[in-house]
């Protein structure tokens, strides 16, 4: 990625997807180059939440509300402590943040970030484009001497796909830390980071859980030198079938018969640990309405999302697995993509959404409590 942070907001811009389609707009943000996986986001809130989350590394975030940055950019709340995205495509965005708790603009946090957008597109043809067509690698390109139409599509072409790409340890600390249980403590959860939001360890925190983060590249040992309650791993980005080594320490822990809780990436490691396999989306889930059918009680939860991999697990029948039976307990309504799992014979289950929710729906909070009866039943 290469970028300039001067003004921006006359500044020719390209979109190229590598499929020859090209869209063209004004800058926005960064100038620069910069290249990635389209992909498009459906939500029309929490665009600061979307921006900070890790599972969105390598990624082109396309915005559906045209809209965006009407309350600007505050502190408090970015799920980590920089934007990860690899570029930002919005229709119109705000001339002038309107919110008490703003500090700057949205523009303005781009270009001191270095994020290289485009604004000024028709984000519905291009939305349209992606849903018929598949998430595809782009670039955005933008300055006043822009390369031709052939050489900007040739660079996309040789960047590589998110097919294969292992990026959790890009994404996760580096070292392990602690967040402490608000008020008293009742249990310690080892949570692996494979990209994970700060909203996540807060959730449970509030249920009075000390959690230790550690690094993506955590071992089995690591994890239970923390005399766990409960183990927990994270949402993040790149493809499941690239993670053995979390595989691995998903394995340990079934073995031993923890409580475990898995979200997003966590949900598809813990199918790959199961025996199941992983299978790339068209073009994935991402976005803060999408409908899930919780299978154990019935009732239908609008839900967060960003995932564009999925379990191939059967929704018809009970698995046997090398850790007991096996069922799919959540599926999206939209498209009956498995979006959770959980074994029926010891404390372990799965979401592929994100019941952290920050910035919305807070409808599946209610499965941070679930890991805490596991905790309970197991200490009991």
């Amino acid at each position: 990625m290469t970028t300039s942070t001067r003004g921006t907001a006359k500044v020719p811009a390209v979109l190229v997807l590598e499929d020859g389609r090209i869209f063209r707009g004004r800058a926005y943000g960064a100038v620069g180059e910069t290249f990635g996986e389209a992909v498009f986001s459906t939500g029309m809130t929490g665009y600061q939440e979307t921006l900070t989350d890790p599972s969105y590394h390598r990624q082109v975030v396309v915005m559906t509300a045209p809209h965006v940055g009407n309350t600007g950019v505050n502190d408090e709340d970015p799920e980590s402590a920089r934007i990860w995205v690899a570029g930002y495509v919005v229709r119109d965005p705000a001339r002038v943040s309107s919110n008490w708790r703003a500090r700057r603009s949205l523009d303005e946090e781009l270009r001191e970030q270095g994020v290289v957008g485009i604004q000024g597109v028709d984000t519905r043809a291009l939305t349209r484009h992606l849903r018929e067509s598949g998430a595809m690698r782009v670039g955005i390109f933008s300055g006043t001497a822009l390369p031709d139409e052939g050489t900007m599509l040739a660079e996309v072409r040789q960047q590589p796909e998110m097919k294969g790409a292992d990026l959790s340890a890009e994404v996760a600390t580096k070292e392990t830390y602690v967040v402490p249980a608000i008020g008293e403590k009742k249990f310690t959860v080892a949570a692996v980071d494979l990209g994970i939001k700060g909203m996540t360890p807060h959730r449970m925190a509030e249920r009075g859980i000390e959690v230790h983060v550690l690094p993506a590249t955590a071992t089995a040992e690591d994890v239970y030198a923390v005399n766990p309650d409960g183990v927990f791993f994270s949402n993040g980005p790149g493809d499941p079938a690239t993670a053995d080594g979390p595989v691995a320490v998903m394995r340990a822990v079934l073995e031993r018969r923890t409580p475990l809780f898995g979200i997003c990436f966590g949900n598809q490691i813990l199918g790959r640990a199961l025996g199941f396999g992983t299978y790339k989306l068209k073009y994935g889930h991402r976005g803060i309405n999408q409908p899930v059918q919780d299978r154990t009680t019935g009732k239908v939860e609008v839900t967060a999302h960003n995932h564009g991999f999925a379990v191939d697990a059967p929704l018809d029948k009970v698995s046997d697995t090398p850790y007991g039976r096996a069922e799919v307990s959540h599926v999206c309504l939209n498209d009956n993509v498995v979006e959770g799992l959980r074994l029926l014979d010891q404390p372990a289950f799965s979401v592929q959404y994100h019941p952290e929710a920050a910035a919305g729906p807070h409808d599946a909070a209610y499965l941070f409590d679930r890991f805490v009866s596991l905790m309970e039943a197991e200490r009991a």
